[in-house]
């Protein structure tokens, strides 16, 4: 019996423990379970956060595109509106300009058609008298008919040229006064059309930069960068929105030149800061300094003009970076001085002198912006600081017939210097005629095979052809450049000489990812 109920007893502590380790698998199972969901939840929390971050930069960076793009396509509506505005600036002009010719014309055949009457009406009055003299003669005196007659005619002749004479100094006189007061406007509307061009041209020089971005360089945190060139060189330097170029305005031809260079070397360069700026500009002055007086020297040597003073050297190379109507003043100087040489020796006078008077004629254009006057009273004031004969100072003074001529010397240089000027190609072309001298000049260089672009740079003195590197060889390229300036030759009509420079390369481009 007792084996029984120790049987019976181990087989209910057996279940009871077997039940009992149920319970603690379960429970252990539902505790694995639980973590296994919070991980799965914190890491679909984790996902959810990094796929909402990447839409995040997603839409910024679609947004910057888009702005970017934007910007772009306002940046061209801008300059489609400037040059909209300029093209109705252009047209309103010319439609007033019509207008007012046509007022004038309307006036003037109102006139003609008022005279015409008069002139109408006075013949049918001379008429009426001329009969009534006639009878009154053939009653009064019984002359014959040929006898009255020719009396008659005489006393109208008499008549008639006197009035005539005043009619014909009257209509003169009204057709001089419309003439000046048309003569006023129409210049007056010339220079205004023209001014801003023309100040422009003289005023005026850019330069190229790589990238939009350097603009932000140049100008510097707070503007500081700009503001220390503007200071050191004296200039205006105007960064607008004029993609590829910043413009360096002055009236001193000198000083711009000056700052042309110190910017150029700047960008070159790429350290733009004020420490930097100032030693930039210090060696640019040094070069130009050197560039004016080599100038000068050369100017002398070409002309075999001796004995000159230092300082009006100096002048002449100054008028290197000065040009007038289009003409470069040193060349023109040492054209005038030739060709007044070559008069004298016609005219068997002293050359030497008359190339003196023609090379220094101008000198004066060298400081006319910074002593008043014009430029023959400044140069002739010059050459009596540095003793030149009193032919030279009179050849200064007289040349554009200011003041009266004493000597021969003042006549040969006045002619020389029409001459000069008056030389097919020496004086500016029109901006019309220029801009359509650039597009035929490129034009030319693309219709050779193998040319891929081609820039008309330098003012038009320069073409510059990029060749396709699979189509035209090495062996090849120096031909097809003497065919390009073949066809300039043959095709275009400049001043001077065009450089043609051919460029080659192969580019292979690969992106590293």
């Amino acid at each position: 019996m007792r084996d029984i109920i120790a049987v019976i007893a181990g087989i209910s502590l057996g279940c009871a423990g077997a039940y009992l380790y149920y319970l603690y698998r379960r429970k252990r199972t539902g505790n694995q379970a639980a973590r296994i969901l919070e991980d799965a939840r914190v890491e679909a929390d984790k996902l959810v956060k990094e796929a909402r971050l990447s839409a995040k930069e997603e839409i910024f960076k679609r947004r910057e595109e888009f702005e970017k793009e934007t910007q772009d396509v306002r940046k061209e509506l801008r300059a489609l509106d400037k040059r909209l505005s300029r093209r109705e600036d252009t047209l309103d002009q010319k439609a007033d300009l019509l207008g007012k010719r046509e007022k004038f014309l309307e006036t003037s055949e109102r006139k003609l058609s008022e005279r015409e009457q008069t002139v109408e009406k006075q013949e049918g009055e001379l008429e009426r008298l001329i009969e009534e003299e006639k009878n009154a003669l053939s009653r009064a005196s019984g002359l014959g008919r040929e006898e009255a007659r020719k009396v008659l005619l005489e006393k109208l002749e008499s008549e008639v040229r006197h009035e005539s004479s005043a009619l014909i100094n009257r209509i003169v006189e009204e057709t001089r006064e419309n003439a000046e007061s048309k003569a006023r406007e129409i210049i007056t509307l010339a220079i205004q059309r023209c001014a801003a061009d023309c100040t422009q041209e003289a005023t005026v020089s850019t330069v190229d930069i790589p990238t939009d971005e350097m603009k932000g360089r140049i100008i510097g945190r707070e503007g500081r960068n700009i503001r220390s060139f503007e200071r050191e060189t004296g200039v205006d330097v105007i960064v607008d929105d004029t993609p590829g170029i910043v413009v360096i305005s002055s009236f001193d031809s000198v000083r711009r030149e000056m700052a042309r260079r110190a910017l150029e070397k700047l960008i070159l360069d790429g350290r733009i800061h004020p420490a930097r700026i100032e030693e930039i500009v210090k060696e640019s002055k040094k070069e130009v300094e050197e560039v004016i007086q080599e100038s000068g020297k050369q100017a002398v040597l070409e002309t075999d003009v001796h004995g000159l003073h230092a300082k009006e050297v100096n002048l002449l190379g100054r008028l290197r970076f000065r040009t007038s109507y289009g003409q470069n003043v040193l060349r023109h100087s040492v054209e005038v001085a030739i060709l007044s040489g070559i008069i004298a020796s016609e005219l068997n006078l002293d050359v030497q002198l008359a190339k003196r008077c023609g090379l220094l004629h101008d000198i004066g254009k060298a400081v006319d912006h910074e002593i008043e006057g014009g430029h023959p009273e400044i140069g002739a004031d010059l050459a009596r600081r540095y003793s030149e004969r009193p032919e030279v100072i009179n050849a200064l003074e007289g040349h554009h017939e200011d003041v009266a001529a004493t000597s021969p010397y003042t006549t040969i240089v006045a002619s020389a210097d029409a001459i000069s000027a008056a030389r097919p190609g020496a004086r500016g072309e029109s901006l019309e005629r220029y801009i359509k001298r650039l597009e035929r000049l490129e034009e030319v260089a693309h219709s050779f095979s193998g040319v891929g672009t081609a820039y008309a740079i330098q003012a038009g003195r320069e073409v510059r052809v990029i060749v396709d590197a699979n189509k035209v060889p090495d062996s090849e390229a120096p031909k097809v450049a003497r065919d390009i300036a073949r066809e300039i030759e043959k095709e275009l009509s400049y001043p001077g000489e065009i450089k043609v420079t051919l460029v080659r390369e192969t580019r292979v481009i690969e992106y590293a990812r």
